[in-house]
């Protein structure tokens, strides 16, 4: 369930990521297709948090240093652990394809840190992307670390849609690809979620937070390929 008023928050930001120059309320409304008054209310409410300034007054907005300063001060208190911090770029070089650590949040793995691929043909991934913890790859090697008992807590929250035909659309499933990557030795997906994308990925060991690092890219490309590439990023987790 969504709270629209905070995710309506977090598109502000977003806007001005993209746009990255300051707008009215007025054209924040249009360009966001959302009611005047309720845009000009949570501009007025961000403003007055010190959130949103007049860079060069007229009525424009521009996002705050208030928003780095905050970021960079969670950022310090949990970073990411140094051994990992070149973890996924150093994949994506090795492999060619992108790379990305996952963390837990719920019912999904979130990208904490992302390597995109430089060919032209990829999987495009950034930071804050998320995807079902148990129809990805990346997402069962975070499954694995778990108890039996805290991964059917987890089922039940679960509504298991099956994205595609390859999808697993139960937890028996779900446990049946966990068992088989045990066996492997890695985790590997193949169009379960996002058409077209195969990938594999391992738990991160020797953190106290469960994290995986997942490669992933054109079936075209990777699906022949896992076994090479499963290889490549086990190597470079004995070398941490």
């Amino acid at each position: 369930m969504i709270v629209r008023q905070a995710a309506n928050v977090l598109e502000i930001l977003e806007y001005f990521a993209k746009r990255l120059k300051p707008a009215t309320p007025a054209e924040m409304a249009v360009d966001l297709g959302w009611p005047r008054s309720s845009t000009f209310k949570l501009v007025g409410t961000l403003a007055a948090k010190g959130y949103l300034y007049e860079p060069r007054g007229r009525g424009s907005y521009y996002p705050s240093p208030r928003w780095l300063v905050l970021a960079e001060a969670v950022t310090r208190a949990e970073p990411l652990p140094e051994r990992f911090q070149r973890l996924a770029r150093d994949l994506m070089e090795a492999t060619g394809e992108t790379a990305a650590i996952s963390a837990p949040a719920g019912i999904f793995a979130t990208f904490v840190d992302v390597a995109e691929s430089r060919q032209p043909v990829r999987y495009f991934a950034s930071v804050g992307d998320r995807v079902p913890i148990h129809a990805s790859s990346a997402g069962r090697a975070l499954l694995a670390q778990l108890s039996p008992d805290e991964r059917e807590r987890l089922y039940r929250k679960i509504d298991f849609t099956a994205y595609s035909p390859a999808t697993p659309t139960t937890p028996q499933a779900v446990e049946a690809k966990l068992a088989r990557a045990a066996e492997r030795g890695w985790h590997q997906s193949n169009a379960e979620y996002t058409p077209d994308l195969a990938g594999v990925a391992l738990p991160l060991p020797g953190s106290d937070r469960r994290l995986s690092v997942v490669v992933v890219g054109p079936v075209s490309r990777c699906l022949e390929r896992r076994p090479e590439m499963a290889a490549i990023v086990a190597r470079h987790l004995a070398t941490l």
